[in-house]
């Protein structure tokens, strides 16, 4: 049996494309896979500050079901489609992480599967100890 956690979150591309929102290793480490603004089937927040806060909600709320939150996040990549968003984005991560100071890219993409989308993000957790 595997001591790797798995973590779901009904998101319909989850089972369509075969993977999990978030995977727990044993040493402690979580990656959270790219989170978008798509809250329920639609995207919530026009801009790419908004849309950055609604991302990383999601992914908070993964982190969650293992027992973490934003203070155990050690980084975070951010997938942008335009430079001109990069101010907007990065402020939206100050205000979430600045406390926290996680390390962390931000990476101009040529887009996403829905083009209304401006920002995807994904994030890495550690629980400190080694999970049970």
């Amino acid at each position: 049996m595997s001591d790797v956690r798995r973590v779901t979150t009904g998101a319909p591309w989850e089972e369509t494309f075969g993977y999990s929102r978030a995977v727990e290793l044993p040493n402690g480490l979580v990656l959270v896979s790219g989170c978008t603004s798509i809250v329920d089937g639609q995207i919530a927040g026009g801009g790419p500050y908004e849309q950055t806060v609604n991302a990383f909600n999601v992914a908070f709320a993964a982190l969650e079901q293992v027992g973490l939150g934003r203070d155990d996040v050690v980084r975070t990549r951010m997938y942008i489609t335009h430079a001109r968003d990069v101010d907007e984005v990065g402020r939206a991560h100050k205000e979430l992480f600045d406390s926290v100071r996680p390390a962390a890219s931000m990476i101009i993409v040529s887009g996403f599967v829905d083009p209304s989308l401006v920002v995807e993000v994904e994030v890495e957790a550690f629980r400190g100890e080694a999970a049970p």
